[in-house]
């Protein structure tokens, strides 16, 4: 019997989270040195920073604090690492993935490429569209990004990262106000 592969990066999750960012697995730099979305081309810190969702632009080695700002991190496949190809040679655990939302139940879940979401839908990526998704019984918000990948520079817009930020900012607004 194989021994379980160990996960490439710790879940960052707590309970009642703002947004949880989910990729499909680590990178093979983000493996390497221990931190997510860690390679230079990657747009991930410039852009979520851009979009108003930090107040400064964290560097990798920073996700950690990501949760104090109610930001958590996670990937589809926790054993794999390298591009989508290579990295999907390991197990995707898509229960496992949903038994975790039900557990720290946060607001808004936003998918960091189609093909983690074609993943957790089931259905090509070349049918899913980016931005905000129809509402699935029981499951938080859901959004599709543009993968912030160097890699995926073809396809990139920050379209869909600005309306998730709007978004998170206001149902964060609408919990602050008295009721």
């Amino acid at each position: 019997m194989l021994a379980p592969t160990a996960e490439k990066l710790p879940d960052q999750l707590q309970e009642n989270l703002r947004l949880v960012f989910v990729g499909t697995a680590a990178s093979t730099r983000s493996a390497d040195v221990g931190h997510y979305y860690a390679h230079p081309g990657n747009r991930f810190w410039r852009t979520i920073h851009q979009i108003g969702l930090t107040p400064r632009r964290y560097e990798p080695r920073e996700f950690p604090a990501l949760l104090e700002l109610g930001i958590g991190l996670t990937d589809l496949c926790k054993s794999g690492a390298g591009m989508d190809h290579q990295a999907l040679t390991s197990p995707v655990d898509i229960p496992a993935f949903r038994e975790k939302m039900r557990r720290y139940r946060p607001k808004t879940v936003a998918f960091t490429s189609k093909k983690a979401a074609s993943l957790f839908l089931g259905r090509p990526s070349g049918t899913i569209a980016l931005g905000r998704q129809p509402p699935r019984p029981g499951f938080p918000a859901l959004f599709v990004l543009a993968s912030p990948s160097g890699a995926a520079s073809g396809a990139w817009t920050v379209q869909p990262w600005q309306e998730l930020a709007d978004h998170v900012k206001t149902a964060q607004d609408l919990s602050l106000q008295p009721r």
